[in-house]
C-alpha cells in the first residue's frame, strides 16, 4: 500500500512537472515576442519563468529518486558480496533520505526567514521559493523509506511512469 502510494505520488509530481515544464516555455515565449514583437517586455514573465524552475527541478528530482533515475557509480559495488552489496545498497538509501530530511529543514527555515518579504515583480512571499525544496524533500524521504523497506523485503520498487 505504501509503495501503491508512493507510485502515486511520484506520477503527480512528474505531471505537474510536465505542466511546469510547458508553462516555463510559455513565459519565456512571453518574453521573447514581448521583446522583439511588442518591445514591451511584460516583467512578471522572466521572475514567474525563474519560479517555474525551482518547482520543476525539485519534483524531477524526486521523481529521480523514486525511479532510480540518477546517476548510479556502481563500479566497485557489483565487487562486492551480496551481503555487502546490500548493506551499501541500504547505506545509499539512509543518507539520500537524510539529505532529503535535510532539504526539508533548510527549506523550512529559509522559507520562515523570507516570509514577510514579498517578490517584488510577482507580488508573492519570496518563502515561495523555499517551498518546492521543502516539498523535494519530503518525497526523496519517503521514497527513500519505500527503497529501503523493498530492500530489507528482497522487491524491486517499479518505476511510476512505466
Amino acid at each position: 500500500m505504501y509503495s501503491k502510494l508512493c507510485a502515486g505520488l511520484s506520477r503527480l509530481s512528474l505531471m505537474l512537472a510536465v505542466a511546469g515544464l510547458i508553462a516555463l516555455v510559455l513565459c519565456v515565449q512571453i518574453q521573447v515576442v514581448g521583446r522583439y514583437v511588442f518591445n514591451d517586455t511584460p516583467t512578471w514573465a522572466e521572475a514567474l519563468a525563474l519560479l517555474l524552475v525551482l518547482y520543476v527541478t525539485a519534483l524531477g528530482v524526486a521523481v529521480g529518486v523514486r525511479d532510480a533515475g540518477h546517476i548510479g557509480l556502481e563500479s566497485l559495488v557489483v565487487l562486492l558480496p551480496d551481503v555487502w552489496r546490500t548493506r551499501v545498497a541500504l547505506l545509499g538509501h539512509v543518507l539520500v533520505g537524510t539529505f532529503g530530511v535535510l532539504m526539508v529543514y533548510g527549506g523550512w527555515v529559509w522559507a520562515g526567514a523570507k516570509w514577510g518579504q514579498t517578490k517584488p515583480l510577482l507580488g508573492v512571499s519570496e518563502s515561495l521559493d523555499y517551498v518546492p525544496l521543502m516539498v523535494c524533500g519530503v518525497l526523496i524521504v519517503m521514497f527513500s523509506i519505500e527503497h529501503f523497506v523493498a530492500l530489507l523485503n528482497d522487491e524491486i520498487v517499479e518505476p511510476a511512469w512505466s
